[in-house]
């Protein structure tokens, strides 16, 4: 199975939130080990079970208990993506809905949202893999109140959620979410949902372009492919956890596990842009120095847990990805630690 993950925009969204929020974000992201680096990286996915941590840091550092809710009136509109330009481009909101959700794991992996009519009334109902899980409670109001602004965004101000339906129990004092959601809120739902009037899905786009809905469709299949392509490095990855203290890592062996043929898993790692034994030095390499910098373990017990038959081949090995021996590596690591 592939872990699940999110688009880096929503983390970077969230820091633009905090700032507008006076937050101290330094200290929230020294906890979180969110580094610049990230904030910067427009492609960036970041693991979806790390949300609990991230909510439950973010309402232990400010106090407050209904923290998604008003980091979600700070969040800017999310903007220059591809599924935003899908919805401008598109003839009417109901079709750029219908559009987007084919392609909505750009924005998640751990979200599977869908629409559905019940009278004269439309809604949005999203699934995610998160469950009812007490800590993503936050989550899932920033999110519901992100999409309404980003669905009044599209629509020109016309889009007016009807209702809002949460999985999650009700807070002791639900009235600020009435007055920000600007409708009746319910809680303890079988799921979540956002209804609106059935007409919306009708309203017209001012900013349709056929020929400009035409690429905006090939450049949303073209990062769903990527993605997909991404997949099965990860994949590639766990398996290396698994079987590389057995020493006999070969790409025969993970694409048995995988059950896949060799020629087949080769033939994907290619479409990638790499190769097995490029995975299998970058990964065993990685392993080597967290263990060297953050362990205690003896150098014949990393040779080992990287998989290695001999502590000359690991050295061998190490030398040619870092220029310098493991105890040199370790040293320096300690070092550097000790002067922090």
């Amino acid at each position: 199975m592939t872990e699940l993950r999110d688009s880096g925009v929503m983390i970077q969204l969230a820091h633009q939130a905090m700032l507008s929020m006076g937050l101290d974000v330094d200290r929230v992201f020294a906890r979180l080990g969110v580094t610049p680096e990230l904030l910067r990286d427009r492609n960036i996915r970041t693991p979806h079970q790390a949300q609990v941590l991230f909510w439950q840091v973010l309402e232990q550092e400010t106090g407050d208990a209904d923290i998604g809710l008003h980091l979600g009136e700070h969040m800017p509109v999310y903007k220059g993506q591809v599924l935003q330009y899908l919805f401008l481009s598109s003839p009417t909101f109901g079709d750029g809905l219908k559009r987007a959700l084919n392609y909505q794991r750009l924005l998640s992996d751990a979200s599977q949202a869908s629409t559905g009519l019940e009278g004269d009334q439309a809604f949005i109902l999203v699934d995610s893999a998160s469950g009812k899980v007490a800590g993503l409670r936050h989550l899932s109001e920033c999110m519901a109140l992100g999409l309404i602004r980003f669905f009044r965004y599209v629509t020109d101000g016309a889009f007016q959620p009807s209702a809002l339906h949460f999985s999650h129990a009700a807070p002791a004092d639900s009235r600020g979410h009435e007055c920000i959601f600007g409708c009746p809120v319910t809680f303890g739902q079988a799921d979540n949902r956002i209804y609106f009037p059935q007409t919306l899905l009708e309203q017209p786009s001012f900013h349709a372009e056929p020929e400009l809905l035409q690429l905006h469709e090939k450049l949303a299949i073209e990062h769903v492919a990527k993605l997909e392509r991404q997949d099965i490095v990860a994949r590639v990855y766990r398996v290396f956890g698994e079987i590389l203290e057995t020493g006999d890592v070969s790409l025969d062996d993970v694409a048995t596990h995988l059950q896949l043929k060799a020629r087949t898993l080769r033939t994907r790692l290619a479409e990638a842009g790499t190769n097995f034994n490029q995975l299998l030095a970058d990964y065993r390499c990685n392993l080597a120095k967290r263990l060297l910098a953050g362990t205690d373990e003896t150098i014949d017990e990393i040779v080992y847990l990287t998989g290695f038959s001999e502590p000359s081949t690991f050295y061998r090995a190490f030398k040619r990805w870092t220029g310098q021996t493991p105890v040199e590596y370790r040293n320096q690591r300690r070092q550097a630690a000790a002067a922090d």
